[in-house]
């Protein structure tokens, strides 16, 4: 009698394993339940305009709903934002990185690969920002594509978005505004266009980024972090370094040693915590 559900239950899961070979280039992945969310920016920030079928992109009409669902949701505990990508529309990025800074979850940013463009800003609205140290961020003044109709009117409403992109950094970073721009005017790196590509370390150097790490780091630290608020610590100190069991650390497990201030402050809009 219990054959049909058998059966049915084996076609299920045929059908998951295949999706995921077709999604995902394997036949299993891990169904664990974690606090942590893990959100990807990746290939191009898609605007308003819909961009070829063989760009990779990001579109932030997927985007916004996973991060007002991750605010809403009682289970999810912190955000982890892993971004690989060459920036985009300038306006659908800012959306992206006034949403994550403005949640009242840990967030902890990850750039692998590369974090270009307007990836900078979404990146640097996490509480803490790390970088890979083979990854790259190029810093670079705003460009227009298409026809334009009216240069000083189109050259002001550039001029003003920029500075919107400059002060937000600033904002959300160790950087100051002139040398944000300084770096976005310098000429000599790039072979067709003005500015600066940081490598790495000097990403962090420059007052960008807050430290070099890996994905062990940069999960540990939304553990740490996760952990901090839901026992009522204080201000956290963007220089703590992890070292534990970030998802015990998470879920408010023990581990001796798991985590080791430091004491470097950030932001003093963190001091909420």
């Amino acid at each position: 009698m219990t054959k049909p559900a058998e059966d049915s239950e084996e076609a299920k899961e045929a059908a998951r394993a295949q999706d995921n070979i077709t999604s995902l280039g394997t036949s299993d992945v891990p169904r664990a339940r974690s606090p942590i969310h893990c959100l990807t920016v990746i290939g191009q920030v898609e605007g308003h305009i819909l961009l070829p079928s063989q760009n990779k992109t990001t579109k932030y009409e997927h985007v916004i709903p996973q991060l007002v669902a991750i605010e809403e949701d009682p289970d999810i505990k912190g955000l982890l934002i892993v971004l690989n990508t060459v920036g985009g529309d300038v306006e659908a990025g800012l959306a992206i990185a006034e949403l994550i800074a403005g949640l009242s979850k840990p967030t902890v940013s990850l750039v692998l690969g590369g974090g270009h463009s307007i990836g900078v800003p979404i990146a640097v609205a996490a509480d803490c920002a790390y970088i890979a140290p083979t990854a790259t961020m190029t810093v670079h003044p705003l460009r227009l594509n298409g026809q334009v109709i009216g240069v000083p009117q189109t050259y002001e409403y550039i001029d003003r978005m920029q500075d919107r992109v400059i002060r937000f950094i600033a904002r959300h970073s160790r950087i100051g505004e002139a040398h944000l721009k300084e770096l976005m005017l310098r000429t000599g790196e790039l072979a067709r266009d003005v500015g600066t590509v940081l490598v790495g370390q000097e990403a962090v150097r420059e007052g960008i980024i807050d430290r070099v790490g890996t994905l062990q780091d940069a999960m540990a630290e939304v553990g740490r972090r996760i952990r901090e608020r839901e026992t009522g610590g204080g201000t956290i100190d963007v220089d703590d370094r992890g070292s534990g069991d970030h998802l015990a650390a998470a879920v408010g497990g023990e581990r001796e040693g798991a985590y080791a201030p430091a004491g470097l402050r950030r932001r003093p809009r963190k001091s909420r915590w």
